[in-house]
C-alpha cells in the first residue's frame, strides 16, 4: 500500500473518530431532554384504578385538591415511583399502599411544578416497620462531644436517602386535617438541602425573592423562639431547618390556621411551593 493510501486511511479513521466524539457529545447533551420526554410520558400514562382506589383511601387530602391538580398530582406520583426506589427495612412489606401513599404525600410539594426536578438529590426511600435508632454526636455548651441514641420517625439524609417510620407515614395520611405529616416534613428537608445543607433557606430564582424570604422567614423563627406558637410547636424552634419543615406541614394541611396567624410564612411557603392550599 502506497503513502497516498495509508494517509487516506488515516484521513477517514480520524473523521470517524470525530464523528463518534460529536455524537457522544450530542447524546449527553440531549441527557435533559430525554429525561423530560421520558417523564412527560410517565405523566401521560392512564393512572391506574386500583391505584386511585389506594389514593382515596389512605391518602384522603388528594380529594380535597382542585381537578386538575389532582390530575398533576397523579402524574407526579407516576415519575416519582419510576424513579425512586422504595425498599422496605427491618422486614417491612412494601406494597402499592406504602408506595403510592409516600409518592402522594411527597408530590404534594411538587404541584405547583408542571414539570418539576423530583427530588433531584433523593436516590432511595427507606421505609421500616416503626420508628428506627440513630447515633448522633453533640456539643454541649461546653464543648464536650457527647454521644446519644434517638429514636426517630423519619429523617432526611443529604446522601441521598429519606427514611420513614410506616405506622407514622399512615398516620400522617390518615389526618389531614391535623397539621402532623411527616412525609412532608422529611420532603420538605429535601428540598431545602438543595445545596447539600438544610439550613432553612431553600434556593430561590431570583436575588430579592432570597433576601425576602430570609426577612421574613428569619425573623418569623425568632419570634417564635422568643414567643412559642402553639400551632407550630416546639419543634419548630429547633433551628430554621425545622422550622421551614414544619411550617410546610402546616402549609398543606391547616392552611386557614397558618395564614391567620402567620401570614408573612403562609406568603413565603405560596410563592416557594407554588400552590394556595386555602382554596382547595
Amino acid at each position: 500500500m502506497d503513502s497516498a493510501a495509508l494517509n487516506d486511511g488515516s484521513a477517514w479513521a480520524m473523521a470517524g473518530l470525530a464523528v463518534a466524539v460529536l455524537l457522544g457529545v450530542a447524546w449527553l447533551a440531549s441527557g435533559p431532554w430525554r429525561q423530560a420526554q421520558r417523564r412527560a410520558r410517565l405523566r401521560a400514562k392512564p393512572f391506574p384504578a386500583d391505584w386511585r382506589r389506594i389514593l382515596r383511601q389512605q391518602v384522603p387530602l388528594v380529594a380535597r385538591l382542585p381537578a386538575d391538580l389532582q390530575h398533576r398530582l397523579k402524574g407526579h406520583v407516576q415519575v416519582f415511583l419510576a424513579e425512586k426506589p422504595i425498599i422496605g427495612c427491618q422486614g417491612q412489606l412494601v406494597d402499592d399502599a406504602v408506595r403510592l401513599s409516600i409518592a402522594a404525600q411527597a408530590c404534594l410539594l411538587l404541584l405547583g411544578a408542571p414539570a418539576p426536578a423530583y427530588f433531584p438529590g433523593l436516590r432511595q426511600v427507606l421505609v421500616y416497620p416503626g420508628g428506627f435508632w440513630v447515633n448522633r454526636t453533640r456539643r454541649d455548651a461546653g464543648g464536650v462531644q457527647q454521644h446519644q441514641v434517638q429514636a426517630l420517625a423519619g429523617e432526611s439524609w443529604q446522601q441521598g436517602q429519606v427514611i420513614l417510620s410506616w405506622p407514622d407515614t399512615r398516620a400522617g395520611a390518615a389526618r389531614p386535617e391535623d397539621g402532623d405529616n411527616l412525609v412532608v416534613h422529611e420532603f420538605a428537608h429535601q428540598i431545602d438541602q438543595d445545596k447539600g445543607l438544610a439550613d432553612g433557606r431553600p434556593w430561590r430564582r431570583s436575588r430579592a425573592d432570597r433576601q425576602r424570604w430570609d426577612i421574613v422567614m428569619g425573623a418569623a423563627y425568632q419570634h417564635h423562639r422568643q414567643h412559642p406558637s402553639e400551632l407550630l410547636g416546639d419543634y419548630a424552634a429547633t433551628d430554621p431547618a425545622e422550622f421551614l419543615a414544619v411550617a410546610t406541614e402546616r402549609f398543606f394541611e391547616r392552611p386557614a390556621a397558618l395564614s391567620a396567624e402567620w401570614p408573612g410564612v403562609y406568603a413565603e411557603l405560596a410563592k416557594l411551593y407554588r400552590v394556595n392550599p386555602l382554596n382547595w
